[in-house]
């Protein structure tokens, strides 16, 4: 199904740690999607980095790769938080990261910052935001944190070592978080995502608009016209089904037309563009604006950040 794909306009590195790799192996796998189909010369590339994976060498060989974009998993400035995420780098190395990024070309730089952590951390959320800030980066990706079954972070709820931020503490950072960067320059373009004019994330937003992508590698995910398929997701299975050409596709999935329908609202409204107004009952879009979660102007119904707080639940009564 993929040979009818058009030249390639993204190529993202990301999932685990891809800073880890050899920039040899970077520019070897460049090379082979170079040789397999159709690279746009404008593709934005981007690479997932962490700051103690950046050197002079490394920076400089990925530029030469052709990599033209680097999202570096700051997380915090706050070096307790990074102890108790396990992080290696300390804060002043995101900002030697920066630097060094920046002496070798690098011109679109993405920080991710994460928010809504263990009230016991005792976490400046605003300092982190003027540290991030002053590092002038082009983008910046702030995720709020979830407790997952069987990760770290939900053995130490159980065992009363933390505990998750309550509802009113994560609502308030992420709207600070809101009022902070727009005053600043920078558009929430998506629930998660901020960026300086020009500088949205190509290959992010292509997501959102439900565009075609091809995932590559262990548990990487492709979509296609309504059908998502998976990849193995442990190593060694992965590579024994590529090594017997049996191939490494664990599952797929074809939507029905009812649920392309709610997966472009939901997708839709994680976005500042929003969907188009006729996609949601006049009534229902009445009450949202009235309670300040939307607005609703040109024919376009767009979420606001109090509504991107609730946007689960409005998605959820939308489609009932």
């Amino acid at each position: 199904m993929w040979e009818r794909s058009p030249e390639v306009a993204t190529i993202y590195f990301g999932g685990g740690t891809p800073s880890r790799l050899a920039p040899g192996s970077l520019a070897r796998i460049l090379d082979r999607i170079r040789d397999d189909r159709p690279v746009a010369a404008d593709a934005e590339i981007t690479l997932e980095a962490n700051p103690e994976d950046v050197t002079d060498a490394t920076a400089q060989a990925w530029r030469q790769a052709g990599i033209n974009r680097v999202s570096l998993g700051a997380q915090s400035f706050d070096p307790m938080v990074l102890e108790w995420m396990h992080r290696s780098h300390g804060p002043e190395r995101i900002g030697q990261a920066v630097t060094t990024l920046r002496g070798a070309g690098f011109a679109d730089l993405s920080l991710d910052l994460i928010f809504g952590l263990p009230p016991e951390l005792n976490r400046d959320w605003t300092r982190d935001l003027e540290r991030a800030v002053a590092l002038e980066p082009e983008h910046l990706s702030l995720y709020g944190l979830t407790v997952e079954p069987r990760t770290p972070v939900a053995r130490w709820v159980e065992r009363g070592q933390a505990r998750p931020a309550d509802e009113s503490r994560y609502a308030a950072e992420f709207l600070e978080a809101d009022q902070y960067l727009t005053t600043r320059g920078f558009e929430h373009y998506e629930v998660s995502n901020y960026a300086r004019p020009d500088h949205r994330a190509i290959h992010n937003s292509a997501y959102w608009r439900g565009a075609t992508y091809l995932g590559l590698g262990p548990s990487a995910h492709s979509y296609f016209e309504g059908t998502r398929q998976w990849n193995l997701r442990e190593w060694e299975a992965y590579q024994r089904a590529v090594a017997d050409r049996t191939g490494p596709v664990e599952g797929r999935e074809t939507l029905d037309p009812e649920a392309r329908e709610l997966e472009r609202l939901y997708l839709g409204l994680r976005t500042s563009e929003g969907v188009p107004g006729v996609a949601l009952p006049a009534d229902l879009r009445a009450s949202w604006a009235e309670s300040g979660w939307v607005l609703d102007r040109g024919g376009r119904v767009r979420l606001t950040p109090e509504g991107w707080l609730r946007m689960d639940a409005l998605v959820a009564a939308a489609a009932g």
